[in-house]
């Protein structure tokens, strides 16, 4: 793919999330979710494989699917209400499909089958862009919406994609797949807490664009497609694996690691709430997904010991890893270290 077609397509997300996240009317959002779907397919689609094909047209269809639901639940409540605005969605009913619609955005289960095959049929680098920036339109408006959304429907599909989210990574070897169904997970935590403290869901989806995006990087310097290609990043650089590490053990909520910090609040929240069957539940859940975050951590720093390889300091040669993603790496893996007492 061309420089240019690159930057047009770059720029093209980057516009439509803008569009969405700061406008008011409904048309103008759905505008900007389409300029994202529009401009993520010919990324993963650019490989020109059967894989690939098949990737992006699961994604058109079921991002498709998702627009044209949150039109209809938009254009439901302008009937009953008079208005367009985001803010003034009284309607049940278009509150009901509109969370429904954009759960199939975000891929929360149980409308979460799309996003592991999507990431699988596409590059490191797009996995990390569906990862990342594609969530930021549709958790802008379910920000915005926080007070009219159903919280039982929220609460339900919050325990579902915890639950999944850890079992189904628990049988995978492919990291794309496992970083999907580490995205169903944190999604279900985000949605737990959506209606009943929002700002601890804006500090939970910062946290987990700064890890997943560390970890991504990881695995583009790495080209670590499965666990067994961890298994030899750290000769390459047991710095950096010694960090990737670190982010892992940050994703699953290991304290004192800073992704502890939103697991702890939102369990915190959820009790006092009364909740406790739903915060038993997530922190359950959290367990399975440490379990797979512990193996893939184990797989990429077993190796560390000095008589792996038959070269010695392997390490100390010329480099042939993006130093440009290796100064985005590092910093980012830095943030990972413990700061969660700093809140007590």
């Amino acid at each position: 793919m061309s420089p240019t077609t690159m930057t047009i397509l770059i720029s093209s997300l980057a516009t439509g999330t803008i569009i969405t996240a700061s406008s008011h009317h409904w048309l103008m959002a759905w505008v900007g979710l389409e300029m994202n779907t529009l401009a993520i397919i010919p990324m993963i689609s650019k490989q020109h494989h059967p894989r690939a094909t098949e990737a992006a047209t699961k994604y058109f269809l079921t991002q498709a699917a998702a627009s044209a639901t949150i039109l209809f639940s938009s254009t439901t409540n302008a009937w009953q209400t008079g208005t367009w605005d985001i803010t003034n969605m009284t309607s049940p009913t278009a509150n009901m499909l509109l969370t429904m619609a954009l759960a199939m955005k975000l891929g929360l289960a149980p409308m979460h089958f799309w996003l592991p095959e999507v990431l699988q049929g596409s590059t490191i680098k797009t996995a990390l862009i569906i990862s990342t920036w594609q969530k930021l339109a549709p958790m802008a408006l379910i920000f915005m919406m926080s007070n009219a959304l159903p919280t039982t429907a929220l609460l339900t599909m919050a325990m579902i994609s915890t639950l999944l989210g850890g079992w189904a990574g628990l049988n995978q070897t492919q990291t794309r797949k496992i970083m999907a169904y580490s995205s169903i997970a944190h999604l279900g935590w985000m949605a737990a807490i959506t209606t009943i403290m929002p700002n601890i869901l804006a500090l939970n989806l910062v946290l987990y664009l700064l890890m997943t995006t560390s970890m991504f990087c990881t695995l583009i310097l790495f080209n670590s497609k499965n666990i067994k290609d961890m298994a030899t990043s750290p000769t390459t650089s047991p710095t950096t694996t010694t960090l990737a590490m670190l982010t892992l053990l940050s994703l699953g909520g290991l304290p004192p690691l800073t992704g502890f910090m939103p697991k702890w609040l939102i369990i915190e929240e959820l009790t006092t709430q009364n909740l406790t069957t739903t915060a038993t539940i997530l922190a359950l859940s959290a367990l399975l997904s440490l379990f797979f975050y512990l193996r893939l951590s184990y797989s990429s720093t077993i190796t560390l010991a000095p008589n792996t390889t038959t070269t010695k300091h392997k390490w100390r040669f010329k480099p042939t890893i993006n130093t440009t993603l290796l100064t985005m790496t590092l910093p980012t893996s830095l943030l990972m270290l413990p700061i969660t007492p700093m809140i007590c």
